[in-house]
């Protein structure tokens, strides 16, 4: 099992920058797919971005696409997620999440076992 634990949320003026940091123990995390989602008040969890494990593949959600950037360090057993040019809509409580290989798509919750506890992030306008 893995352990995932979310930091760096906050708040922040829209159009600033906030880097959040996903941080493993227990399993090695470039051993898993990890993906980061987000939940924002009275709407529906929602797919930001992933990473593969073996081979460090990307994929981001088209609204992220350019300002969001998902990275890991594996000496750190981390996983980052840069956000820039952040807007009000992008207040939600983010997570990050693992998985090992399933078949089913990273943008989908069902592709992963082990949670965060999520960490808020608050744009103001």
């Amino acid at each position: 099992q893995v352990q995932l634990v979310e930091s760096g949320g906050g708040l922040v003026q829209a159009g600033g920058s906030l880097r959040l940091s996903c941080a493993a123990s227990g399993r090695t995390i470039s051993t898993y797919i990890v993906g980061w989602f987000r939940r924002a008040a009275g709407k529906e969890r929602e797919f930001v971005a992933h990473i593969s494990g073996h081979n460090g593949y990307t994929t981001y959600a088209d609204s992220m696409k350019g300002r969001f950037t998902i990275s890991r360090d594996s000496a750190k057993n981390t996983v980052y997620l840069q956000m820039n040019g952040l807007k009000s809509e992008d207040t939600a409580i983010y997570y990050c999440a693992a998985g090992g290989p399933s078949g089913i798509s990273p943008r989908s919750p069902a592709a992963f076992d082990y949670w965060g506890q999520g960490t808020q992030v608050t744009v103001s306008s």
